[in-house]
């Protein structure tokens, strides 16, 4: 049932990214489009080996940044755009590198609760970008990142104590991700749905 679901969300953030794409075709500076085409992205970035989740979480970056110049208030493209920084900071296995990472997606966050202070999840996500660099260094600390991101090299030979702390950690790491994931899902998901909408009757 779970992989259904997957695909499901596969082909629906495939269709979004190509109408997102199309339209940008046709009308470059729509910074709602941009930000879509960016969720649609960071979100089937999911999907993706770690070399390939990294080039696509880096196009995602490139289209909300796109719309960010368009609209430098877009709380929702900031928003989604230090998710992007934090899921890339996630596949980075050097701390610094990592931790200017987890700072830039702070202070994307930050603009956006003070775009939007009664938004719930940006405030949300701010709080949880300060522990984020915490876990990062618990998740590399034990390899799991590339397990986790499908970079494994093969069959694990680990101890069942290893195994069970992996698990946790690995719990800890989807919980979080899956949060972030639901959230730009819910953007696109509404992004893509108000694009659709038809137009009123003639009167």
């Amino acid at each position: 049932m779970e992989l259904q679901s997957d695909f499901d969300r596969l082909l629906f953030f495939e269709h979004a990214r190509k109408t997102a794409e199309a339209t940008y075709a046709k009308n470059p500076q729509d910074a709602e489009n941009l930000t879509r085409w960016g969720g649609a992205l960071l979100e089937l970035s999911q999907f993706q080996n770690v070399s390939e989740s990294k080039k696509m979480i880096g196009d995602a970056i490139s289209k909300l940044e796109e719309a960010l110049m368009v609209d430098p208030t877009k709380h929702d493209a900031l928003w989604c755009l230090g998710n992007a920084h934090t899921s890339q900071a996630f596949l980075t296995p050097d701390k610094d590198e990592a931790k200017v990472l987890f700072d830039r997606a702070s202070v994307c966050f930050q603009q956006a609760v003070n775009e939007d202070p009664s938004n719930e999840l940006y405030k949300k996500s701010l709080e949880v970008t300060a522990k984020a660099p915490e876990l990062h260094s618990e998740i590399h600390k034990h390899g799991l990142s590339q397990q986790a991101m499908g970079g494994g090299a093969g069959p694990s030979t680990s101890t069942s104590t290893k195994t069970s702390k992996k698990t946790k950690s690995s719990d800890l790491k989807y919980d979080i991700f899956g949060w972030i994931i639901l959230a730009v899902g819910i953007v696109a998901w509404v992004g893509f749905a108000k694009s659709q909408v038809p137009p009123p009757p003639p009167r």
